[in-house]
C-alpha cells in the first residue's frame, strides 16, 4: 500500500486577457468593486432597475391589461424587484470591467496604486487577511475570476481575501519604497 503524500497548495497563474487598458484585478473583492465605482455606475443602473417598472407603465397606458384589482399592483411590485437586482448587476459590471482594464480606468489605477501603497506602508496584507487555507484561497480564486463577464448566466462575487489576483504586486512596494525614500529625504532637507 502506498503511502499517502501530503497535499500540496496549488497556484495556477491566471490568465492576463490583452486590453487597450492596464489590468487592476482579475478577480476584485466585492467591496473593492462597489468602493471604486463610478458616479455613472450608480446612475447607469439606477437606470437599468426604473426601466422595467417604466416600460410596464407604460405599456399598461398605451394597452391597459385589464387584469382586475390589485393584479398590476402585483406585476409591478414584480418588475420593479427584477428591475433592482438586474440595476445592480449592471452597476456592478461596468465597476469590475474596469478592475480588468476593458474599459478606461486610469482614476481606478490611480485609486488602487494609493490604496496599495498605503497598505504597504502601514505593514498590513495588500488584499486582506484570510482565515482560509491557502488551497481553498486559491479554489476560491479560480471560481470567482472574471466572473463579472459570466453575469448574464450567473451572478458570482468574491468575497474572498486572496492574493492571486493576476497582476505583479511589486509595483506597490516599489512606490511605497520610492515615496518612503522621498519623505526621509524631504524630511532631512527641512531639519
Amino acid at each position: 500500500m502506498a503511502t499517502p503524500t501530503p497535499t500540496q497548495p496549488t497556484y495556477i497563474t491566471s490568465k492576463v486577457v490583452k486590453s487597450n487598458y492596464p489590468l487592476i484585478d482579475n478577480d476584485p473583492h466585492f467591496r473593492r468593486v462597489v468602493g471604486y465605482a463610478r458616479p455613472s455606475d450608480y446612475i447607469h443602473g439606477t437606470v437599468a432597475a426604473a426601466a422595467g417598472p417604466g416600460l410596464l407603465l407604460t405599456m399598461e397606458k398605451f394597452a391597459p391589461s385589464q387584469v382586475g384589482r390589485g393584479g398590476f399592483i402585483r406585476a409591478l411590485r414584480l418588475s420593479g424587484a427584477i428591475g433592482v437586482i438586474g440595476g445592480f448587476l449592471y452597476f456592478y459590471q461596468r465597476s469590475c470591467l474596469r478592475f480588468y482594464g476593458m474599459t478606461e480606468n486610469s482614476r481606478e489605477v490611480e485609486m488602487d496604486m494609493r490604496e496599495m501603497v498605503d497598505k504597504v506602508k502601514a505593514g498590513e496584507p495588500l488584499y486582506g487577511v484570510s482565515t482560509m487555507t491557502p488551497h481553498m484561497q486559491g479554489v476560491a480564486a479560480r471560481q470567482s475570476r472574471y466572473s463579472a463577464l459570466f453575469f448574464a448566466v450567473i451572478p458570482w462575487f468574491n468575497f474572498v481575501n486572496h492574493n492571486q489576483h493576476g497582476v505583479d504586486t511589486a509595483k506597490y512596494y516599489l512606490r511605497a519604497e520610492q515615496e518612503l525614500e522621498a519623505e526621509r529625504l524631504g524630511k532631512s532637507i527641512s531639519s
